[in-house]
């Protein structure tokens, strides 16, 4: 009796063993990798909470690291400058799937007039509930794949976190409407909130342009003034990972607070629906009508 029992955890564990090892070069996607393939996946995470999405150059332990996987999970969008050579350095052994590439792009940062950059494809399309539903369907048939075996359990991994983040989109919207129209006004840091923008009703006045390093001339800068005082918005956000001096600058000479940082490129969140609900949080708190004192 006692050896049947042994066997029998010996098979339980061999059926839950990793079938499938996948990279991933941002924490969004390992969190997306987890939901989705489940204990039958081994996720390597090569970016970390530290590095900066835009800009990140794997160190050669981390690309090492690697090498070998059956998969490489990319945001795309133009996020990973580096991919073309990784793609040569991971060679034909593993697929290397941009998985913003299934999703639909925006243009120029939320279409801020102050930062539009024709052509330019806005990368942070983890911002739009619905773009991770997307993703998550996705990733489901690149496991799929890779795995046949273990298709249907990948499918239904995905089935399973779509109804979250169903859940999640609707709890959004109630908080989001109690922030009354005309203060729907997100002014932020850098360009990273297009989607959510689009998706829930927002106008975007960034500062910077879609990456950190695109700093407005002095005539946007006056625009931008100029359209944030128009706005009558109480706060501007900063960000979890960038905090430029020019944001408590404009707060100061407009006469507006600067609120609790928002998680704009995802590298510090917990998890997905933990950077979902830190972030609309914030936004209600400063924009909505229940601030102290109104």
């Amino acid at each position: 009796m006692k050896l049947s029992i042994a066997i029998l955890g010996l098979l339980a564990v061999a059926c839950t063993a990793a079938e499938l090892k996948v990279a991933t070069l941002h924490p969004l996607l390992a969190d997306l990798a987890r939901e989705v393939g489940g204990p039958r996946v081994e996720v390597v995470e090569l970016l970390n909470e530290t590095d900066d999405p835009h800009h990140f150059e794997p160190t050669p332990d981390k690309l090492r690291a690697a090498v070998g996987m059956d998969l490489c999970l990319a945001s795309g969008k133009g996020l990973e400058s580096y991919l073309p050579a990784l793609r040569n350095i991971l060679g034909e052994d593993t697929r290397l799937i941009e998985v913003g590439a299934t999703i639909p792009s925006l243009e120029g940062g939320c279409n801020n007039p102050d930062h539009h950059h024709e052509g330019e494809l806005d990368p942070h399309w983890w911002h739009s509930i619905d773009a991770f539903r997307r993703a998550a369907t996705a990733t489901a048939e690149a496991f799929a794949e890779a795995d046949p075996d273990n298709a249907d359990a990948y499918r239904n991994r995905a089935i399973a976190y779509r109804a979250n983040l169903d859940a999640l989109e609707r709890w959004t919207r109630r908080q989001v409407a109690r922030i009354p129209a005309d203060r729907r006004v997100l002014a932020t840091a850098h360009a990273a909130f297009g989607y959510f923008c689009h998706d829930f009703g927002f106008t975007a006045l960034p500062v910077q342009g879609l990456n950190r390093e695109q700093m407005p001339d002095a005539q946007s800068l006056a625009e931008l003034v100029d359209r944030i005082r128009e706005s009558g918005i109480p706060a501007i956000f900063p960000e979890d990972t960038s905090n430029p001096k020019i944001l408590q600058t404009l707060a100061s000479d407009i006469g507006v607070k600067i609120a609790a940082p928002l998680i704009a490129d995802g590298t510090t969140a917990e998890s997905y629906e933990a950077m979902v609900r830190h972030n609309v949080t914030t936004i209600v708190a400063a924009l909505g009508p229940e601030r102290a004192g109104e």
